[in-house]
């Protein structure tokens, strides 16, 4: 009698687990965006230019060095922080600088930042500056863009393939 008891209870204990897992992988509908709002997604990852110019040593500073560390070139190790402007509109959407991290300031930043806008067509600029020996914006990219309802945006950064790329 005891046995039987036992999985009796075990079906029971079973079926309201699945009964709940049922309920929360269907019931509480979720909807990562309003009906007429799309989504834009600034991601890539970037290494600034260099602080500094490389410049070649001296005969004398070659002679103060120890014979396995002469090398006729020097060069700064750290990179310009990128300031990176984002406007939809001609408003202000995003304005953020990231200074590259690392003990000499000397690795890449990677962006990634995400944004609910309303769905309809829009004028999008992206612009980014990557050198600090530069005074204006350096990578600039304007387009005019149409968004679907519960469109997902992606703005990437490939400067062999010329800048900003909208998908």
């Amino acid at each position: 009698m005891k046995k039987v008891l036992r999985y009796v209870l075990q079906i029971f204990n079973y079926s309201i687990l699945m009964i709940v897992v049922w309920y929360f992988s269907a019931a509480p509908a979720y909807h990562p965006l309003e009906p007429n709002q799309a989504s834009i997604v600034l991601a890539f990852g970037h290494v600034g230019q260099l602080v500094g110019e490389c410049r070649q040593r001296t005969p004398e500073e070659l002679a103060k060095l120890a014979p396995n560390m002469r090398n006729p070139m020097v060069c700064p190790r750290q990179r310009s922080p990128l300031n990176i402007e984002l406007l939809m509109d001609e408003k202000l959407l995003f304005r953020e600088v990231f200074h590259p991290p690392g003990l000499s300031g000397d690795w890449g930043v990677d962006v990634y930042r995400q944004f609910t806008v309303p769905s309809g067509s829009h004028h999008l600029t992206v612009r980014m500056k990557d050198s600090v020996r530069v005074d204006d914006f350096n990578h600039v990219h304007k387009e005019n863009i149409t968004l679907k309802p519960s469109q997902l945006l992606t703005i990437d950064f490939q400067p062999k393939e010329g800048g900003f790329i909208i998908n």
